[in-house]
């Protein structure tokens, strides 16, 4: 029987989910043999940590284990728990009255070192069942030691179809709004507002509801009416149609001019308009070798390290990391000497299939030896400046160039310092 909630009791929570099998989302952490579902069919839960943006079932999943588990329930807030208020719970058996209670400590990045070295012993000795939730990247927030004695789980943000769901069930089983006629014409904006957050979905849902006209039948909720009621501007931006595409390249093409205003414009239009942050970090990447390439190689890597960034802080502090980077390419300098020079190989590569030269194979048995396997190879380190002149194309291709240094500073030292090894080697001749 569901619970009996107050008349003000706000949608979210009457919206919570009873079972683990109502949760919707995190499918990669509770469905059929998925981890946090092994361990309630094994009926035995260790101390975790979920980590993951706001709204997205962090003490729904951790009140939903313990109860299934049969374990009572404690929850305490980081924020207004000290060492002595923890310790008076922790050291309460009446209260707790069963040897491993879960302890439930929310947004537990905010303790410091000693209150966390305080549930480390509770947690070693078995006293307690730890879950701690945080919006943080755990191995940032939370000390080696007590995160050596939890398994970590990450939680996802819900996608849009996920999002969908959860106002549809809203709207059909909820005991207040299932006696209302309302006609939902803006999911898209409410999908596009909560970013991935449900508990965010079902408030604009409900303070939408609330702020129609009670006269009116059916409510119809359109996405004028949510973006008073969210007292933000919403932001025409389609993520599977014309205009993402549009933007991206906006975005591209404005790193690729040295412009970094527009390319942080563009940028935070996706991220305003909830393009996945992952997304814009791949694109980065591409551009990096794309169109500075060896111009400046430190691009490709701080590009990838936006990308892992990304997947382990996650927004809203990426923004931060993926701004910099924009920045950081736009203001780069720039080459597309590389991206021209693997295309062209790739073309002659189709038509071409000539042997491997004899000198350039591998003699590994006798036999291949015999037959010429490697026989005639120079060992470019056995030579002055390690380089020996000798050919590594085939023989009809002897002379082919793919690569042309571009007239950027770092490639044309590089262009000095390859034609200084083949002078170098023509006079040791």
């Amino acid at each position: 029987m569901p619970p009996a909630f107050h008349a003000d009791t706000p949608l979210a929570q009457r919206m919570r989910p009873a079972t683990l099998d109502a949760i919707i989302g995190q499918q990669h952490l509770l469905a059929e043999d998925a981890p946090l579902r092994r361990v309630v069919e094994q009926g035995h839960l260790p101390s975790i940590i979920l980590h993951g943006e706001a709204g997205i079932g962090k003490t729904t999943i951790a009140m939903l284990l313990a109860d299934a588990v049969g374990r009572p329930f404690h929850a305490l807030s980081a924020i207004n728990t000290g060492v002595k208020q923890l310790r008076e719970v922790l050291d309460n058996k009446d209260s707790l009255s069963f040897e491993s209670p879960v302890v439930f400590i929310d947004e537990i990045h905010r303790f410091n070192k000693a209150q966390q070295d305080a549930l480390l012993g509770a947690v070693e000795s078995g006293d307690i069942t730890l879950i701690g939730a945080t919006t943080e990247n755990p191995s940032f927030s939370v000390n080696n030691a007590l995160l050596s004695r939890c398994q970590v789980y990450r939680l996802e943000p819900l996608s849009s179809e996920q999002i969908t769901a959860v106002l549809q069930c809203a709207l059909l089983d909820d005991s207040v709004l299932n006696k209302l006629t309302i006609d939902l014409q803006a999911q898209n904006a409410i999908n596009q507002l909560a970013h991935g957050d449900a508990r965010k979905a079902l408030n604009l849902l409900e303070l939408a509801v609330q702020s129609a006209d009670p006269k009116q039948s059916p409510i119809v909720i359109d996405d004028e009416l949510i973006a008073r009621v969210a007292q933000t501007a919403l932001v025409r931006y389609d993520k599977d149609g014309e205009r993402h595409y549009d933007i991206v390249s906006a975005m591209i093409k404005s790193v690729r001019g040295s412009d970094p205003d527009a390319a942080l414009y563009w940028m935070a239009r996706m991220l305003v308009g909830g393009e996945p942050a992952d997304f814009i970090a791949r694109r980065l990447i591409i551009l990096a070798s794309e169109d500075i390439g060896n111009a400046n190689p430190n691009a490709l890597l701080l590009a990838d390290a936006a990308l892992r960034s990304v997947h382990s802080i996650g927004m809203p502090e990426a923004r931060i990391i993926l701004g910099q980077v924009v920045v950081y390419l736009a203001t780069s300098a720039k080459s597309n000497s590389t991206y021209k020079a693997i295309n062209a190989a790739m073309t002659l590569a189709e038509k071409d299939a000539s042997p491997v030269p004899l000198h350039l194979r591998n003699g590994v048995t006798k036999l291949m030896r015999h037959e010429g396997y490697g026989v005639g190879y120079a060992y470019p380190h056995n030579y002055p400046n390690h380089y020996y002149a000798q050919p590594y194309l085939p023989d009809n291709l002897v002379g082919t160039h793919f690569y042309e240094y571009a007239d950027n500073q770092r490639e044309q030292h590089s262009k000095q310092f390859i034609e200084w090894l083949k002078t170098q080697a023509a006079s040791n001749e």
